[in-house]
Parts: structure tokens; sequence; C-alpha cells
């Protein structure tokens, strides 16, 4: 009896210490949601839980479709980097975004702590899907940051890449110190095009798996697929923001859907 409960007990302590923020994700909103310019908050739901999302539509008469943009570790939606400037530049070339929250933990964990909360990501990932098909988009394109690809890549390995057009993995690979990938991106096994883009001054981890990805995007064959450096850029792409959009929007609109 008391090896059953030890063990009960751990198992809740383990289920309590890898379970998102909640609080710290509500401050987050609280801290942001009034401040939006560009675009209108969305409250979207998933496991019976409402997480922010900024929907920012395109002005053109008939747009190409709407991304979804997954910001990087213990972000918001509307971060200064990578994810503010995305989802504000590209309904210019005729794409809707909406960016969305992904569950966050304290500000000092590290990825093997965000590993268990890849899967809490996956219901929120399907919400938006399901969110901009009831607008009545036909084409989405997933665009993922950081923290934000390794929880793209465990979404779609699980579910496939079937209810997407395009993938974008920003900065792909970022773990910490002495903390290797727990789970391998499934890049080879993809149909949709993929741009996998990264700066020259990125992260050891992202640099030295480059080549790894761009066989795997080769071996999955799809010819609209690219992978592109941004000279100079970190893996926060601070003050490369411009180079960024720029490359992710030339990208989208030669796209093929």
């Amino acid at each position: 009896m008391l090896k059953f409960l030890i063990t009960l007990y751990l198992a809740f302590f383990s289920l309590s210490a890898t379970a998102a923020d909640l609080a710290r994700e509500k401050r987050l909103a609280d801290e942001i949601v009034d401040m939006i310019v560009e675009g209108e908050p969305v409250w979207l739901k998933a496991d019976n839980h409402y997480f922010l999302s900024i929907y920012t539509p395109t002005p053109q008469h008939h747009p190409r479709g709407a991304v979804i943009i997954l910001h990087g570790r213990g972000m918001h939606p509307d971060w200064a980097d990578v994810a503010a400037p995305l989802r504000t530049a590209l309904p210019a070339s005729g794409w809707h975004t909406l960016s969305i929250q992904l569950p966050v933990l304290e500000k000092e964990a590290k990825y093997n702590d965000y590993v268990p909360l890849f899967a809490e990501a996956g219901p929120r990932i399907s919400a938006a899907i399901a969110y901009l098909r009831d607008t009545g988009v036909r084409h989405i394109v997933l665009v993922a940051h950081s923290c934000g690809a390794h929880m793209a890549m465990h979404w779609v390995a699980r579910h496939g890449d079937r209810d997407i057009s395009a993938y974008v993995g920003i900065g792909m690979g970022a773990t910490d110190y002495k903390q290797p990938m727990k789970e391998a991106f499934p890049l080879a096994k993809m149909h949709v095009p993929v741009l996998d883009i990264y700066g020259s001054a990125e992260y050891p981890q992202v640099l030295n798996m480059a080549p790894e990805r761009l066989a795997a995007m080769r071996k999955a064959s799809n010819p609209q697929s690219r992978q592109i450096v941004v000279p100079g850029a970190d893996h926060y792409f601070h003050e490369h923001n411009g180079e960024l959009v720029k490359a992710v929007a030339e990208w989208l609109d030669q796209l093929k859907l």
C-alpha cells in the first residue's frame, strides 16, 4: 500500500511539475491584450482552456490564405522579434495572420522542461486551424519559431500535414547546453512545401543540424522546399526582422498552392 501511495504521489508531482503555467500565461495576456494596435484579440479554446490569439486580416480583396504563427519559448503572440513583425507584415502580401499563445512555463525553464508541453500545443494548433476554416480560409501555412518549431513538429509527427498547405520553420532545433533534442523532426515525411530559415549567427545546435534538415527535406522531394540563411541574424533575428519578413513573404509569394 505504501509503495502504491509513493508511486501515486510521484506521478502526481511529475504531472504538476510539467503542466503549463496558466497563471503566467494569463499575466502575459493581460500585459499585451490592451496594447494591440494592429489586429484584434481572439480567444480560442483547447482542452477546456481559453488562450489568446491575435488575428490580423489582409486588406487585399483576394487573400492567398492564412498564416498561423507559433512564437518561441516562454514568449507571447505579439513578441517584438519574429512574432510581431511577421503577424503585422504578412497581411500586406495577401495573408491573414493568426498568432497564437503557446503553453509556457516559468522564465527559468529549459528545453527539457518544455518537452512534456509539446503535446499541450497540439490542441491549440488544431483550434487555430478550425477557427480559420470557419472563416472560409482554404490555404493555411504554419510558421513556427524556436520552441514553437519543436511543438509544431511534434504535432505534425502525430497528426500529419494534411491540414496545412506549407510549413515555415525558423531557428529549428534550438535546445539548451547539454540537452540534446528528444524528438526528431519529421521533415522527411512531410508532403507540403517547407521553408527552413535561420540566421548565420544562430545557436550551434541549429547550425550543426542544418545539413541534416536539408537532407530530410530533399528526401521528402517537394520541389518548392527551401533552406535559407539570413546573414548576421541571431536566433531571435534581433535587428534582422526585416530580412526575415522579406524572405518569408517572398517564399510564400512563389508557392504554387
